[in-house]
């Protein structure tokens, strides 16, 4: 996958989602459990964007100028990562673009959902990319809407004895003019890659 530059505008779509996710916090006290060294948003692939690539390759590049073997150490846990699930992988193994087609949709469904992120430090329990994570993992944890499936999504271990309409309170709406497609429209067309990926795939580079 190609190198692209990160866009400007990245930083104010970042702004807007951490801003979002702020609220949704504060209306959620403390039925958010989400906590530094929790790793139930970690344990699991899942796809990110041509955006998302750029923003954890430009993480990734920082943190290899400030402690290139913290750098190297994530780069070693994501090819170790594709050694294990790579065989598997619903896509094109050489780019690691996830195929679209339903049948690739479904296998993705189950697959690696036991494989830890490779930018989850195995002693502390923490992203090391942590600011430059993807939007994923920005938004986990509180209620947000999903179109696929019809309704809120809540992290399995967030809002125990809250109503429907309680969490419905606390929803999370993190990018509400759709700011990141335009963005991942830049990306894609500057690079000429499309199409999604999974984490490992992008840090193994």
């Amino acid at each position: 996958m190609s190198q692209s530059v990160l866009p400007k505008k990245d930083n104010k779509l970042v702004q807007i989602v951490d801003k979002a996710l702020a609220e949704s916090a504060r209306k959620s006290g403390e039925w958010l459990v989400c906590r530094k060294g929790c790793t139930q948003c970690c344990i699991g692939v899942f796809p990110i964007n041509q955006l998302d690539v750029v923003r954890l390759r430009h993480g990734m590049a920082k943190l290899d100028a400030a402690d290139a073997s913290r750098a190297s150490a994530i780069c070693e846990r994501a090819r170790r990562s594709l050694k294990r699930i790579g065989s598997d992988f619903p896509g094109n193994r050489r780019t690691g673009i996830l195929d679209e087609d339903e049948d690739a949709q479904e296998s993705f469904m189950e697959y690696a959902n036991d494989e830890p992120c490779p930018a989850l430090s195995p002693t502390t329990g923490e992203c090391e990319l942590y600011a430059y994570r993807p939007m994923t993992c920005r938004v986990f944890g509180p209620p947000v809407r999903s179109e696929s499936e019809g309704g809120l999504g809540v992290c399995e271990l967030c809002y125990h004895g809250a109503t429907d309409e309680q969490i419905a309170g606390c929803e999370l709406k993190p990018d509400p003019d759709d700011l990141e497609s335009s963005l991942v429209e830049e990306v894609e067309s500057s690079s000429g890659v499309r199409g999604n990926t999974i984490i490992a795939f992008c840090l193994a580079e």
